[in-house]
């Protein structure tokens, strides 16, 4: 199978399988009506839209004659990504907003293709400091800094 452009193919894709699994997730719940919408509602609804615009493109991604063969599709970006938001996620109850930030700044960054340690710790500094700044003293939000405190 060729197609035009890769990364719309599994874009649209993504979108099919995002949209599938939000109607899955809400047929537990009570639909209602228009006028008096119940809580599976919109994330039905939404689903069904999710998954009818990622089938068309993926669809207009593919073409005959002359495009690019289907490559794998590039797991460890997917896995790096999840575990960064996992990491940082059990991370702020447990050993403090700062070091989650951290963690979730060193494994998104090994997610792309070159890792360069300095880069990737300035960006890190600095986007400890923008957080902290906006997150904790800005809006006050009550994550303890560090596991100790």
């Amino acid at each position: 199978m060729k197609i035009k452009n890769q990364e719309d193919f599994w874009a649209g894709m993504m979108f099919v399988g995002f949209g599938a699994l939000a109607i899955w997730l809400s047929t537990d719940y009570p639909m209602g009506t228009a006028s008096r919408m119940g809580p599976g509602y919109f994330p039905t609804y939404l689903g069904a839209i999710m998954l009818v615009l990622g089938a068309i493109v993926a669809m207009m991604s593919l073409k005959s004659g002359n495009g690019e063969k289907i490559t794998p599709f590039a797991w460890k970006p997917m896995i790096m990504l999840s575990l960064g938001f996992v990491l940082f996620g059990w991370g702020v109850d447990h050993i403090g907003f700062i070091p989650a930030l951290f963690g979730l700044s060193v494994v998104t960054a090994a997610a792309g293709q070159k890792f360069n340690v300095v880069e990737v710790l300035l960006m890190t500094v600095v986007l400890i400091a923008g957080a902290v700044g906006i997150f904790i003293y800005g809006i006050d939000l009550p994550f303890p800094l560090f596991w100790w405190r």
